[in-house]
């Protein structure tokens, strides 16, 4: 299959001069799949409404069929012809941070292809916060079907290049906006019970949601693999490179004994550090992902590093750990299923 690239400026008027998201969108309605920006990562976008196109997801990712999907919308009529009922709190959630990077989970799904919900009796819904992405919906007039656009468990893309990396051959065609905003998929909340419940941290955090809503849970079926997930992103390994990756729990010197270590015994080690750390480290290949006084700066590059080192020809991984308050928590559940919960304390 031909993968088309659509090359699109995000800081000038979308729907008047571009013919190329009349075209992706041309392609969506036929049931192909194209990828495009969103203020997280990129998406790859099918039509929610069709089993056909939701199972070319499917296959071009090489996802697992039980894994739920996160549906984008345009416009609030969007949401009402999916969903039984829109709660209270999902209607707050709604006005104060749509569009942006937050995943709605409501009751019903009988409107969308069966695939999308994955047997679930609700359906996970979100407004993007980018242009190319809110145009190109409206240009196809459906709601779409999007889980990033990468092959499943390797690193979500924040770049045309990287969804072309993994998908070239496999999808209809690449929306490229330039790089994507947060650089971590949605905050995933469920409003379909009495209390509103994080089901995957992401850009919106759990303090920010408990200053519109009150008291905000956390599922605590995030740390459980073997359940049935009611959020995309939370049952499989995720955003993995090719070298395995360990979370070090402890001080600088600890880590980098560590390195030493393996070092000497002939491997070559890489480690994922901060800007204000990495001078102290001494290893194959070092690369920061951000600063530690600001976080939002480490969720912006983690992907980026990730795949770098996927580029290099290290055989181990080794990543500082950050704070679970705020931004960070979305960050520490990336890495940690990056390293697929293997952690060193000192």
């Amino acid at each position: 299959m031909h993968t088309n690239v659509w090359y699109v400026d995000e800081n000038v008027d979308i729907e008047k001069y571009y013919p190329q998201i009349v075209e992706a969108a041309e392609c969506l309605k036929r049931d192909e799949v194209v990828a495009f920006p969103t203020e997280t990562v990129y998406g790859l976008g099918g039509n929610a409404l069709s089993d056909r196109a939701v199972a070319k997801i499917f296959e071009a990712k090489g996802r697992p069929a039980d894994n739920p999907l996160i549906v984008h919308v345009a416009s609030r009529p969007h949401v009402e012809k999916l969903v039984t009922m829109i709660p209270k709190q999902a209607d707050e959630l709604m006005k104060a941070f749509w569009p942006g990077p937050l995943t709605i989970v409501l009751p019903g799904g009988q409107s969308v292809a069966s695939n999308v919900t994955a047997g679930l009796e609700t359906v996970a819904i979100r407004m993007p916060d980018h242009p190319v992405a809110l145009a190109l919906l409206k240009a196809a007039n459906l709601p779409l079907a999007a889980p990033s656009a990468n092959l499943s468990g390797k690193p979500s893309p924040t770049t045309a290049q990287h969804v072309i990396h993994d998908l070239s051959g496999r999808i209809a065609g690449v929306v490229d906006g330039g790089s994507t905003g947060v650089g971590l998929e949605s905050t995933v909340v469920d409003c379909s019970g009495d209390v509103v419940t994080i089901l995957r941290p992401g850009g919106v955090t759990k303090e920010q949601l408990e200053e519109v809503v009150g008291k905000v849970n956390i599922d605590p079926a995030l740390s459980d693999d073997g359940h049935q997930p009611k959020s995309p992103g939370v049952k499989y390994k995720h955003y993995a490179p090719s070298a395995p990756v360990t979370l070090v729990d402890g001080s600088k010197p600890y880590l980098q004994s560590i390195v030493d270590k393996q070092r000497e015994e002939g491997f070559k080690v890489g480690i994922i550090a901060t800007e204000e750390s990495k001078a102290f480290y001494h290893a194959d290949l070092v690369i920061p992902c951000g600063t530690r006084n600001d976080l939002v700066s480490v969720a912006n590059r983690l992907y980026d590093v990730l795949r770098k080192f996927d580029e290099s020809d290290v055989d181990e991984i080794y990543s500082e750990v950050f704070t679970h308050e705020g931004v960070g928590a979305a960050v520490m559940n990336r890495l940690t299923k990056a390293a697929s919960n293997r952690v060193i304390k000192e």
